[in-house]
């Protein structure tokens, strides 16, 4: 009997319903319902209403990007963004009061450009550029008798208070009785835990997927150490051997990436050292014995070598004067990264779309066809979320953001006649900041509650009703959105696949160089390795993300899934080169041989990684 036929939607289309799953964020729900909903009590306490709505606002905008983490990575993942969006509020609400229509809306139009690119550099950067334009619109759209001075520091003072209750209140991690590290410790755990995963999948099929896996959680587990500090070095004992445990697992998953390469199976016994050493870095103990691997092939006695170093480390009461883990990136490396092809065209896009939707704003509202509201900014700030590509393809934003909005107006509009003003819109907004850590799994989801929770502050604010309204602006923006989406752009389509893509393959070649140059120096090979696969996985993702887009954008970035998997094996295979040398001191014939197929295979993508990769 034939099996029925499974319906299938097109990428474009499923990635609307995609939803990130994991446990709840209780703290970071207890952060959002203290946050936007007190903020604005106090003001209409006392008697500053439009300050604690302007509050309310940076601590929602602040509880979007409230991600897991560690508490020193939070301070510039809520920091930047929120002193970026403090810039907007105070240049848009002076050039709001000071320039005309016209004027404006170019202003606006270069803020855009600039915005955009500089979103190119990185995801700290996208949501600083985010905020910096969604504030702008609202400091030039909603007009308010205070200065643009008193509302920047009004924002500060919002996004401020949730990154105190961020760094001051309890987590998971310091019930457990280590409050420095909330998000630090189980993060290294994490990389133990995934270099065993890998051990595990060696000759099977899950092996590629499993590498991916540890490149994430060493991301992850980078991103959490290497927040900013008052020192150069860790202040603690019990930091520096944090520092000195992650320094620890970077062997090891060097080793495990090599043993995946060669591709034969291991023993149970191969992944029971790292699966100890995750529960000695959760459980803040020593390691007791390590079963040794066998010795017997080059990647095996590096797998017993780093453990054993491993072992050492632990035992120490105290790790080394380690530096802060960094990406190796500096002030050039954002410009050009701004300035490169993917900063152009992104920055292209925002430009028009931010410009078009404010010219198209002020027109309306010009013709009084908003009524009785006073403020035009939703339909420029809706422009800004919808034409970001790192949350999703640009139709999947498009439907997410329409559905979000019609739910969330009409949610609303049931809501407000029903609660006591400002009493019960003030508990709405509380209860709103607590369902966005949640509601950010899924953009759809997060538009609506970010859609009650905006009506309910401008109503507490003075504005009346305006459900119907934000539907028709919010549809207006999804159209503007979709042709500017669309149109010809200067230069090469798909540039910011292109820019992710070259960025790969030149820390791909530089990784390669060191290593066949036979250098003793590993930390400096190990941070190499690190940027290499970190540019692959960030460079996956936008592959991902374009291919996912409507056919007539998807076809710019065709073949592109094929060049990163070459540059991938590259990476892998320099890697097991790199293990080998150090055993043996000469490469195989396969491992020459493999190089010199993978640098044959990326000529023929040299479009797309450009500048060249050569050895």
């Amino acid at each position: 009997m034939p099996r029925p036929a499974v319906l299938s939607l097109p990428p474009w289309l499923a990635h609307a319903f995609r939803t990130q799953r994991g446990p709840v964020p209780w703290s970071a729900v207890t952060r959002g319902a203290l946050a936007a909903g007190p903020l604005l009590l106090a003001g209409v306490v006392a008697g500053r209403v439009s300050d604690g709505v302007v509050a309310a606002i940076a601590a929602m905008l602040a509880g979007i990007n409230d991600r897991p983490g560690s508490r020193r990575a939070s301070v510039r993942r809520l920091g930047v963004p929120a002193l970026a969006g403090a810039l907007g509020l105070l240049v848009g609400t002076y050039t709001g009061q000071l320039l005309s229509a016209v004027p404006l809306t170019l202003f606006l139009t270069l803020l855009g450009l600039a915005a955009g690119g500089m979103s190119a550099v990185g995801p700290v950067a996208s949501a600083a550029g985010t905020q910096l334009l969604v504030a702008a619109a609202i400091g030039a759209g909603m007009p308010a008798a205070e200065s643009g001075w008193q509302r920047a520091l009004a924002f500060l003072a919002g996004a401020g208070w949730l990154l105190l209750l961020r760094l001051a209140l309890p987590t998971p991690g310091s019930l457990a009785g280590d409050f420095r590290f909330d998000g630090e410790r189980e993060a290294v755990a994490d990389v133990y835990d995934a270099v065993a995963a890998l051990l595990d999948a060696v000759g099977g099929d899950t092996a590629t997927t499993r590498r991916a896996a540890l490149t994430a959680a060493l991301d992850h587990a980078q991103d959490a150490l290497a927040g900013p500090r008052l020192r150069r070095y860790a202040g603690s004992a019990a930091e520096r051997r944090l520092h000195a445990q992650y320094a620890a697992a970077l062997p090891l998953a060097e080793a495990a990436t090599a043993l995946a390469w060669a591709g034969e199976r291991l023993s149970a016994r191969s992944a029971e050292g790292p699966r100890r050493l995750a529960a000695a870095v959760r459980g803040n103990t020593g390691t007791g014995q390590l079963p040794a691997p066998t010795r017997s092939a080059p990647a095996l006695r590096a797998l017993d070598d780093a453990l054993l170093h491993a072992a050492e480390t632990f035992d120490l009461t105290a790790g080394g004067a380690h530096r802060p883990l960094a990406r190796r990136r500096g002030a050039r490396d954002a410009v050009r990264a701004a300035l490169g092809t993917g900063g152009r065209e992104y920055g292209l896009r925002v430009a028009l779309c931010f410009g078009a939707s404010a010219a198209v704003a002020q027109a309306l509202h010009h013709t009084r066809w908003y009524g009785q509201h006073q403020h035009w900014y939703w339909l420029p700030a809706t422009a800004v979320f919808l034409v970001k590509p790192d949350l999703g393809p640009l139709a999947s934003r498009v439907l997410s953001r329409a559905a979000g909005t019609v739910l969330g107006a009409l949610v609303f509009a049931g809501l407000a006649a029903l609660l006591p003003r400002p009493e019960g819109l003030i508990v709405l907004v509380a209860v709103c900041g607590a369902l966005v850590p949640v509601a950010t799994r899924n953009f759809g989801a997060l538009t609506a509650v970010v859609t009650v929770l905006v009506l309910a502050l401008v109503m507490v604010g003075g504005e009346p009703q305006a459900s119907v309204s934000r539907i028709g602006e919010t549809l207006l923006a999804c159209v503007i959105v979709l042709i500017v989406g669309h149109l010809p752009m200067p230069g090469e389509r798909g540039g910011g696949v292109r820019a992710r893509l070259a960025a790969a393959a030149s820390a791909a070649h530089a990784y390669l160089v060191h290593v066949l140059s036979e250098s003793g120096d590993r930390t400096e090979r190990w941070a190499l390795r690190r940027e290499a696969y970190r540019t692959l996985a960030e460079a996956r993702t936008a592959i991902a993300l374009a291919a996912a887009e409507l056919p007539a954008l998807a076809r710019h970035t065709e073949g592109t899934d094929a060049v990163a998997a070459v540059l991938e094996r590259l990476v892998d295979t320099t890697t097991a080169c790199a293990v080998h040398l150090d055993d043996t001191g000469r490469l195989t014939s396969r491992h020459t041989r493999q190089l010199h197929e993978l640098l044959d295979e990326l000529e023929h993508g040299q479009e797309w990684v450009r500048p060249p990769v050569a050895a």
